[in-house]
Formats: C-alpha cells, sequence, structure tokens
C-alpha cells in the first residue's frame, strides 16, 4: 500500500456534510435496499475493498430480514477490518470480514457468498491502473451468480478529460453483463459515475492466485 492515499482519512469524509463521499453512499444504498426487496430469498453478498462496511451494513441493519442475507466484506487495511467487524455484530446478517487482498482471486476460494448474487466493485477502479481495469471487469464472471447484480462507480474526471467510464461500461458488456443504470453526479467537485449491471450468464470458475488489480493512487 505505500504511496497509495491515506484511506483512514478519507474514510473520515463520510462524516463531513460538505463531502460527495455522503452522497454517494446515500445513493449506493439505496440501490441496495432495492436490489434486496427485489430478492425475496437467501441472498449472497460480496464486497470488494469494503471499507468498513457502511453501505451493506447500513442497509441490513434497517432490515427486519437481515437475517436471510449472508455477507462477506473483504478488506485489508486492519483498522477498517476491525470497523467492519465491530459494525456487523449490530445486524442480523450472515457476515464474515476478511482481512485480505481483493485484487487476488485466492481470497474469494472457498467462500460461502460466491457465487454471489449481489457484488460491489465501489471505489475501485479509480484506483486502478487501466489494464487492471480491464482485467478485473473480465473477472467479475468468476463472483456473480447467474442474474446478479454488480454495482460499480468511476470518477469521470475533469471536465473536458479523457472519458474513463465509456470503456468501463463497454468493458462490462464484453464481459457479458447487460447495464441496468448508470447515473454521474455532475457537482461541484464529484463527476462520479454510478453504474448498476446484470449478469446473465453462468458463473465462470475462480483461477488459482490471479492477480486482478493493485492500488495505485
Amino acid at each position: 500500500m505505500s504511496g497509495v492515499r491515506d484511506y483512514l482519512a478519507w474514510h473520515e469524509q463520510y462524516d463531513d456534510p460538505g463531502s460527495s463521499l455522503p452522497r454517494r453512499l446515500a445513493l449506493v444504498r439505496e440501490v441496495l435496499r432495492a436490489e434486496l426487496d427485489a430478492r425475496p430469498g437467501p441472498v449472497r453478498v460480496v464486497s470488494l475493498c469494503a471499507g468498513d462496511g457502511r453501505d451493506i451494513l447500513g442497509v441490513l441493519a434497517e432490515r427486519e430480514d437481515a437475517a436471510r442475507v449472508s455477507v462477506t466484506l473483504v478488506e485489508v487495511l486492519p483498522e477498517l477490518v476491525e470497523r467492519a467487524r465491530s459494525a456487523a455484530a449490530g445486524v442480523e446478517a450472515d457476515v464474515q470480514v476478511v482481512a485480505g487482498d481483493a485484487g487476488c482471486s485466492q481470497t474469494y476460494v472457498g467462500l460461502v457468498t460466491v457465487p454471489a448474487d449481489v457484488v460491489l466493485l465501489v471505489g475501485v477502479l479509480g484506483n486502478i491502473s487501466d489494464a487492471d481495469v480491464a482485467a478485473t471487469v473480465a473477472a467479475m464472471p468468476c463472483l456473480c451468480a447467474s442474474g446478479a447484480t454488480l454495482l460499480w462507480s468511476r470518477g469521470r474526471g475533469l471536465e473536458g478529460a479523457d472519458d474513463f467510464v465509456t470503456p468501463v461500461r463497454e468493458a462490462f458488456a464484453a464481459a457479458g453483463f447487460t447495464e441496468v443504470s448508470i447515473r454521474s453526479f455532475d457537482v461541484q467537485d464529484d463527476r462520479t459515475a454510478l453504474s448498476v449491471v446484470r449478469f446473465d450468464r453462468a458463473p465462470m470458475p475462480l483461477g488459482p492466485r490471479q492477480r486482478w488489480f493493485t492500488f495505485v493512487g
């Protein structure tokens, strides 16, 4: 993680009403609520680079039916892992917090939540190389059950700069995903796009120790 931004300090922005992060968190939670409402049976959720898990755990804390949900949160920073485990103790869902590398396929081998019904790839693609973006998107069928929903986000860059979002949309389409919705904020300092895609093909097997991505910023 050397040279990578201070993600502990970054997470503190969730408590700043002037930050864009609370707005994005609210939208992710909105999508997750709708997704759980649309799936009446058991639901398996996997979150990559989950941080303290406040998106899915915040939603589950509100629900009387949380016990039907199984969640795996993958996070490498020990402080965020402990925060996630503390928050998980307050929900009725079956939550496993894995202190591991979300960018390595081996981390997901043997998890009861894989293939998942809901996959969270939020806050990842803007912090890895273009080559790793392509590799990560191509690998997502390994984590998704047939009919799974995946949420991904990507910053669009400054106005007039390169379009970072269209290549990601095209990569998901090539990997067998259908776009359900995409929303861009385009307000003040936040030009993030949040997309919801659906995977209707059969899941792919997880390869041993494949490197999908490494954070670079």
